[in-house]
This record gives C-alpha cells, structure tokens and sequence, in this order.
C-alpha cells in the first residue's frame, strides 16, 4: 500500500557528485518529516538528513555538513538527497523514510579513492 522508493546510487569516484531520489506512494510526501539514513557493513543505521513537512527547515548529520543537500518536490512525492565531494567512508546503503515509520529498500553508495 505504502512505498518508497529510493533510487540513483551507484559507484563513483571520491570528489565525484550522486543525486538520490525516493519516490512515495500511498502517502502524501507533504504531510511527514522525510530523511535520509544509511548504513554500512557491520555498522548501525545512521542519520544523514532530514527535512520537515514544509520544507521550510532541514538537518544534517555532521559528516556530512556542507556536503550534501536534502530537497523535496511534494508534487511528485519525491525527496532528494544531493551528494557532493563524496568520499569512501560515505559508502553505504542508503535509504529514505517518512516519518520514520515508512522505509525504502535502500540504494546504494559506493565511494572510491
């Protein structure tokens, strides 16, 4: 009923840009808090980004300040993460969730050096 979907990752090189989207069904993108987690291999899910459900306000972990940028289109129910100067330790599984409640099947990161 509800889904999202994450797309965009890839392999890249470190310094090189990615633009992850996650597309919503069954559920109105306006009306949550959507963010960004990944996780690595061996380690805890972690948080990246979040922006509010008026898109007036947004937060970011601070691994990745300055770096990335979490945007929304809440006419085609899709938030976006950009990902610039990425590095290897940004290789992960990413994924997107509303509210917290409502998860992706993530897409994943691959940063080399």
């Amino acid at each position: 009923q509800v889904q999202l979907v994450e797309s965009g990752g890839g392999a890249v090189q470190a310094g090189d840009s990615l633009r992850l989207s996650c597309t919503s069904s069954g559920l109105t993108a306006g009306k949550y808090d959507m963010s960004w987690y990944r996780q690595a291999p061996g380690k805890e899910r972690e948080f990246v980004a979040t922006i509010v459900s008026n898109g007036i306000n947004t937060w970011y972990a601070d691994s990745v300040k300055g770096r990335f940028t979490i945007s929304k289109d809440d006419v085609k129910n899709t938030v976006y993460l950009q990902m610039d100067s990425l590095r290897p330790e940004d290789t992960a599984n990413y994924y997107c969730t509303a509210a917290g409640v409502w998860w992706g099947q993530g897409t994943q990161v691959t940063v080399s050096s």
